[in-house]
């Protein structure tokens, strides 16, 4: 679908002054006008043979970047492949943390560069924050203007739809309110269980954000 054009100008300079931002923190920013170049950027970004960590991610999804990884021979530690146990799916998202890549999105953005991300199992958190490359891909649609409104974004309306989509039994799949505080297992299948900020990288050239200006994900 094509994007209006003041909705497509409006993503255009959020995303630029974002980029500005990101470079003060120390995080490696590229741009894409559109989806469909965010695949010659990805592999232009990899070594040869690497191995690939991956998050679980709808804007991954939207830009079917598994397939387009294992199809050019990259070794995908792919914990959502048909037929997986749930402690083979928990083991290589375990083992995706330690490969030489690792993918995923974030939740929210701010004007000023800091990037939300939460969590249930911890493997997201624990590959964008400490793996050796760090690589994460976002549309302009998850860019907001502080980070009240970055965690709000998070808990009123990304976990909601995410928790319906994936049929967790959680307050805020029934109503789409957010009950933090009495969202706790066993009761609840609670999705939000860490919470990552980041707002500066300490290595350089090992996180890099893709921003495009388009929407994707939630």
């Amino acid at each position: 679908m094509e994007i209006e054009p003041n909705i497509k100008w409006y993503y255009q300079q959020t995303c630029m002054k974002v980029i500005a931002e990101l470079e003060k923190r120390n995080i490696r920013p590229y741009y894409c006008e559109s989806k469909d170049e965010v695949t010659n950027k990805v592999l232009s970004l990899l070594t040869p043979g690497a191995s690939i960590g991956i998050a679980g991610s709808m804007t991954l999804k939207e830009i079917n970047l598994v397939d387009t990884l294992e199809k050019n021979g990259y070794n995908v530690f792919n914990q959502y492949r048909f037929g997986l146990s749930k402690e083979e799916s928990l083991r290589l998202r375990r083992e995706g943390t330690y490969a030489d890549f690792y993918f995923s999105s974030v939740n929210a953005i701010t004007l000023a560069g800091e990037l939300v991300v939460f969590n249930a199992y911890g493997n997201r958190v624990a590959g964008i924050a400490y793996a050796k490359k760090t690589i994460l891909i976002a549309g302009a649609n998850k860019i907001v203007p502080t980070l009240q409104e970055a965690i709000s974004r998070v808990r009123n309306y990304v976990t909601p739809i995410n928790c319906k989509r994936l049929g967790m039994r959680t307050p805020c799949a029934d109503d789409g309110l957010c009950k933090s505080d009495i969202c706790y297992p066993p009761d609840y299948e609670r999705n939000c269980c860490q919470i990552l900020i980041i707002e500066s990288e300490w290595t350089k050239d090992r996180l890099h954000l893709i921003l495009v200006a388009e929407s994707l994900g939630y």
